[in-house]
């Protein structure tokens, strides 16, 4: 087992994953399980520096896969037959409804930040994000989109019961894995991945981000640099976290 991982629990009255792509129309559809992408941004939600980047290892689906329509009204601020107005259009989205998830997740170093180096501490890193599961994360955490308010707990994965422990393999066809940023490959490309996924007896096993055959490139550009120098990045990220969460805090130029 790697030394660095954390689980949790993650649950919400509704969520909502779906493939970017398909919300150009207007109309969101989740998928039925979530995403890679989507557990990465929890698992930032819950801890997150530049110096490393979470590798989602596993989801634990706990309870049955139920979905809800509703009707909502996307404001349109271009106006509405040349006038000023706003116009409102009616959208359906299809959310899933009342779900929990346990995740098993780890971190890696982001090799594409030397200016980080020093700050590639396993033991500090992997302590915090501890500290943050058990205070439900350091920023909002929702399920997929911001409307869909979730909340985190600390949990051992694999206890308990789940509705789909005993139900063998249920595949779920070609699916969204997530985005490639230019600050993790060292082409400096924006990519989606898409990739063929498997629930088994409930758990869906991720591959890796640079095991997805099916990509796209969207765009190139350079990534933001980081350094104490030009950010302030290190005083002000370890005091605040410091003063919130306790404990032993080290200074990224130590």
């Amino acid at each position: 087992m790697k030394p660095n991982i954390i689980e949790f629990k993650v649950s919400g009255e509704y969520a909502l994953f779906s493939d970017p792509v398909n919300r150009m129309g207007g109309e969101k559809i989740s998928y039925q399980v979530p995403t890679y992408e989507a557990l990465k941004g929890i698992a930032s939600s819950i801890y997150w520096k530049p110096t490393i980047i979470w590798i989602i290892d596993k989801v634990r689906i706990l309870k049955p896969i139920q979905s809800e329509s509703r009707g909502v009204r996307p404001i349109n601020y271009d106006g509405a037959s040349g006038t000023s107005k706003p116009l409102n259009t009616l959208s359906v989205y299809t959310y899933l409804r009342d779900v929990e998830y346990q995740v098993q997740a780890h971190f890696e170093w982001n090799m594409n930040r030397p200016e980080l180096a020093k700050d590639r501490d396993e033991n500090k890193h992997h302590n915090i994000a501890k500290r943050c599961v058990n205070k439900g994360g350091r920023r909002d955490v929702f399920l997929g989109t911001r409307e869909c308010q979730a909340y985190v707990e600390p949990c051992v994965f694999g206890e308990g019961e789940g509705a789909y422990d005993d139900y063998g393999d249920f595949p779920l066809g070609m699916m969204f894995h997530g985005f490639t940023y230019p600050d993790e490959n060292s082409e400096k490309k924006f990519v989606s991945r898409f990739w063929n996924a498997v629930m088994t007896d409930g758990v869906i096993e991720f591959i890796r981000p640079e095991e997805c055959s099916i990509v796209r490139e969207i765009s190139q550009y350079e990534p933001k640099v980081f350094s104490s120098e030009k950010n302030n990045m290190t005083f002000l990220d370890e005091i605040n976290l410091e003063a919130e969460f306790g404990g032993d805090v080290y200074e990224l130029d130590k």
